[in-house]
C-alpha cells in the first residue's frame, strides 16, 4: 500500500485531504508542525510527501530541504495557500516535483500524487517485470511470454498504473482520474473506463497470461496474481 504523509496546520484542509487520499487506497500520516513532520520523516518512508510551506515552528521549505538531504525516494508536493512565484520556484529548485495552491480539488490533488508515485517507481526502468508480462516504458512496449501485444496509449498506461498499484484495490474514480486528468471534473459516466478495462484484460488473457485484473463489485479493481 502506498503510503503519504500530510504535513498541514490547517485542522479541516488536513483532514479532508486524508479521508479522501484513504478513500482511493493510500494509507496516510499526517502532521501539524514542523516538529511533528520532521519526526515521521526520520523515522518512517513515504512515497509521497505533501508539504505546506507556511506550516508551525518552521518552514515546509526546510522539510524540503531536509529530505532531500536525506536521499528520500518519496515523491514531493508543496501546498500554500500564497500563489508567489518565488515560493513556486525556490520549492522546485530544492526539488520538489510539484505544487498546488490552495484551493484546489482534491481529485487534482490525487491525480497529481499517482502521477509521481508512478514516475517515481518507474521512470529510468527499461524493463518492468511481472511475472510474464514485461513492459518496456521507453519504448511503450509490451511483451507477454516474450511475445508482443500490441496495446492502445490507454490500456498502457493502465497496465503501468496498475502494476504500480498491485495487490491494492483502486477505486473506479481513481482509475477514471489517471485516465482523464485534469478533464476528471467534466466526466458523467464511467462507461469508456469499462471499455478499456475490458479490453486490456482480453489482450492479456489472449496472450497468455491469467486473468490478473479482479473486479471488485462497487468499489473498483485488484491487479493480483493472488
Amino acid at each position: 500500500m502506498m503510503k503519504l504523509l500530510i504535513i498541514e496546520d490547517e485542522i479541516s484542509l488536513r483532514d479532508s485531504i486524508q479521508q479522501y487520499m484513504e478513500t482511493q487506497g493510500y494509507l496516510c500520516e499526517i502532521a501539524g508542525n514542523f516538529k511533528e513532520a520532521m519526526d515521521k520523516i526520520d523515522f518512517y518512508e513515504y512515497d509521497c510527501v505533501l508539504v505546506d510551506i507556511g506550516i508551525p515552528m518552521g518552514s515546509g521549505l526546510d522539510i524540503v530541504k531536509e529530505l532531500k538531504g536525506m536521499k528520500s525516494k518519496a515523491g514531493i508536493i508543496i501546498i500554500s495557500a500564497r500563489d508567489a512565484v518565488d515560493d513556486k520556484i525556490t520549492g522546485l529548485q530544492l526539488g520538489s516535483d510539484d505544487y498546488l495552491t490552495k484551493p484546489f480539488h482534491l481529485s487534482e490533488l490525487n491525480a497529481r500524487v499517482a502521477a509521481i508515485i508512478r514516475r517515481r517507481h518507474f521512470e529510468g526502468d527499461e524493463k518492468i517485470l511481472f511475472n510474464e508480462i514485461e513492459i518496456f516504458p521507453a519504448a511503450k512496449s509490451v511483451k507477454v511470454n516474450k511475445i508482443s501485444v500490441e496495446l492502445t496509449q490507454k490500456e498502457f498506461d493502465l497496465l503501468i498504473y496498475f502494476i504500480n498499484n498491485k495487490g491494492r484495490v483502486i477505486t473506479k474514480s481513481a482509475l477514471a482520474q489517471h485516465i482523464w486528468g485534469d478533464q476528471y471534473d467534466q466526466v458523467v459516466s464511467y462507461d469508456f473506463l469499462y471499455t478499456h478495462i475490458k479490453n486490456l484484460r482480453k489482450k492479456l488473457i489472449e496472450s497468455g497470461t491469467p486473468d490478473y485484473i479482479k473486479t471488485i463489485y462497487g468499489t473498483g479493481y485488484k491487479f493480483t496474481d493472488n
